[in-house]
């Protein structure tokens, strides 16, 4: 690490926080020979204040997803679970999948048998036909007219969509890796939590990771934020349900930057990490590869703007999906290069992995909407600082 680097990215990040672009942020960054940068900004909330740490608790929502996945593959690596073949008996929205074939005159819904069934590659790639009613018109629209319950609800009903497509066919993004909870639960013998707990998390000493905070943790819970029209954030109230009915595989963690960082570091050490062994080499490397073929991936329209704006992190370029996150073709424009995986949560908190230059780095921050273009900035600047620190040692 070379001060001079380390002071540039401190500036960025602290002169977002005193524009107010941002409420607080905790970047960190890491290669395959150690610590590249860390660094906490700004406070947890614009009200009550309390600084940032590097110890502060996040919702990171979607970056659960790679951890879920991950949870996933070593049970594939076990032989219990097979990519290709139908996922196990859980569900009639699971097992004999609908699709969405649009609406009658009366505004009912007209749905039709799928034409294959979903397997767990489908789910891992986000190519089983499910979506978010936040960024899918017609999800939104069949929500309306049911009264399926959202996804934050913790609620199982609220998984049980039809289909936008027919498994196979196309990506869009969706509520995939939260069946991939649920067929973990029924495969292993134990919730979700505990599973995580035992076989992941623990492993890796990822001791604030989890699904339900403890009490100590709430003291160092950062607040989510709403940008308002002026660009002004206010604190708001965001909690997730304390007894849900199923455990958010696909969005309900709570953690660390260190703790993800831990989690990103096992991956870029092949599966293994302070001689622990999470997932074998060969494994970690499926996981890196496209596993869609030529369909487009990435691209996040939003039908809620006050939860999301639309989304396309590498516009105009060529963008495919692994088994556990995205995946850029072409060198991105901010020092990653091609091959590299990454992905991001809704309350404005984002990673990336690169395993031919053995860095990865993961910033959080904590308010909506979703790829805030200050953010996203603040993101991009990041990473170029960090690949700075990387060439000058």
């Amino acid at each position: 690490m070379t001060s001079g680097g380390k002071t540039e990215i401190d500036r960025v990040l602290r002169g977002a926080v005193e524009a107010r672009e941002v409420p607080g942020v905790v970047a960190l960054a890491a290669s395959d020979r150690g610590m590249i940068f860390e660094g906490a900004f700004g406070v947890r909330d614009l009200d009550a204040g309390g600084a940032m740490g590097l110890d502060t608790v996040f919702r990171i929502a979607s970056m659960t997803k790679a951890i879920t996945s991950v949870a996933a593959m070593q049970l594939v690596e076990q032989g219990r679970l097979g990519l290709n073949d139908p996922v196990p008996t859980i569900d009639p929205a699971l097992n004999a999948p609908l699709v969405l074939d649009g609406f009658d005159a009366a505004g009912q819904p007209r749905l039709r048998p799928a034409k294959r069934p979903i397997t767990l590659r489908h789910l891992l790639t986000h190519t089983a036909g499910f979506t978010y009613d936040w960024s899918n018109p017609n999800t939104l629209r069949y929500a309306e007219a049911t009264g399926m319950p959202p996804m934050p609800s913790g609620k199982r009903a609220a998984l049980c969509q039809p289909l936008a497509f027919d498994p196979g066919e196309t990506w869009e993004y969706g509520i995939n890796i939260d069946w991939v909870g649920r067929i973990i639960e029924t495969v292993s013998g134990q919730p979700l939590d505990a599973y995580l707990r035992e076989h992941v998390c623990g492993p890796l000493g990822m001791r604030d990771t989890g699904f339900v905070p403890a009490a100590e943790q709430h003291t160092r819970l950062a607040t989510v934020h709403q940008r308002q029209a002026d660009g002004a954030l206010v604190p708001t109230s965001f909690e997730f349900p304390v007894d849900p009915e199923f455990y958010g595989g696909g969005g309900a963690l709570y953690s660390t930057g260190r703790d993800y960082l831990t989690f990103l570091r096992m991956l870029l050490h092949d599966g293994e990490l302070n001689g622990v062994r999470i997932l074998r080499p060969e494994t970690v490397a499926l996981i890196n590869q496209n596993h869609i073929g030529d369909l487009q991936a990435g691209r996040l329209p939003s039908q809620v703007p006050e939860r999301a704006h639309d989304f396309e992190l590498f516009p105009g370029m060529p963008v495919r999906w692994g088994l556990a996150y995205m995946l850029n073709v072409q060198p991105g424009p901010n020092g990653r290069s091609a091959g590299s995986g990454s992905w991001a949560g809704i309350f404005n908190s984002y990673f990336w992995l690169d395993p031919a230059r053995r860095v990865a780095g993961v910033i959080l921050a904590q308010f909506l909407p979703f790829a805030d273009p200050a953010m996203l900035r603040l993101y991009g600047q990041f990473e170029r600082g960090v690949y700075a620190l990387l060439e000058a040692r």
